[in-house]
């Protein structure tokens, strides 16, 4: 038995299952096929899909699969090396939306490279990778081993410097375009108030259409962030007599920074 995990990362991985589709149509897999799919909607035929079970169950399931497939994630390496299993795992990559950076890459090379895993970098070779798998013998999973030490720390690192950017580029798009809507029905008159709700109702519909999350994550960051950017606004411009234009440029600077911060990052 194949056991495909995607972890519990809240984007797709479609790409590898219609990979791994291909391969058992074409007749290269022959084993029967588990994947937990997480947050990934696909249907098929010839693999038997489930979004999670419990702990012990995947436990289970680990011990019972002769081979795993893998997203880059750490935990879902580390789980099936534990299980001293046979792993080909592929990175998700920020291009194809199904991860905000590329930092999977970096791990699937590095466990590769000491020998833990088979490192699988384009999915259109998963057939030769299957066959290789076949006389792999895998390194023996040693988590007190400096390498690997050296390896969490530099994925650690490399995350926060990295994806800094790719976590907060839709918040940083949106301010400035909500900056920009501002400025142009600033320009006709309109009362500053109503500008502001129009403006922050434009900009939350076009920041939504990007950010899928829950209904009750959106409500709450609406309303906390319209609350925050109106007492603002308020107390710049009517109390300290600030430029409108000035006051929104600050402000917007301001949500970001507070969005860095606080808001729960996919």
């Amino acid at each position: 038995m194949i056991l495909v995990t995607l972890g519990t990362q809240d984007k797709s991985f479609e790409r590898l299952l219609k990979a791994i589709d291909k391969e058992i149509e074409k007749g290269k897999i022959k084993d029967k096929v588990l994947v937990q799919a997480g947050y990934t909607k696909y249907k098929s035929k010839n693999m038997e899909i489930f979004r999670s079970v419990s702990s012990d169950r995947l436990e289970e399931l680990m011990d019972e699969a002769t081979l795993i497939i893998s997203h880059g994630g750490v935990g879902s390496i580390l789980t099936a090396l534990k299980h001293h299993k046979k792993v080909i795992a592929t990175p998700r990559l920020s291009k194809y939306s199904e991860h905000t950076n590329d930092h999977q890459k970096q791990i699937i090379e590095e466990f590769g490279r000491l020998g833990y895993i088979l490192p699988l970098k384009d999915l259109t070779k998963l057939d030769k990778m299957l066959e290789k798998s076949k006389t792999f013998n895998p390194k023996e999973f040693n988590s007190n081993n400096e390498n690997f030490k050296k390896l969490i720390t530099n994925y650690i690192e490399d995350t926060n410097h990295i994806s800094w950017f790719n976590r907060d580029k839709f918040a940083i798009l949106t301010a400035l375009i909500n900056l920009f809507i501002f400025y142009l029905l600033n320009l006709t008159g309109m009362n500053i108030y109503l500008n502001f709700t129009i403006t922050y109702v434009l900009s939350c519909l076009f920041m939504n259409l990007f950010k899928t999350k829950k209904l009750s994550n959106i409500i709450t960051s609406i309303i906390c962030f319209y609350l925050i950017e109106g007492l603002s606004l308020l107390l710049l411009v009517d109390n300290l007599n600030i430029d409108i234009i000035i006051s929104k440029i600050f402000i917007n600077i301001l949500v970001v920074i507070i969005y860095h911060f606080l808001i729960k990052k996919n």
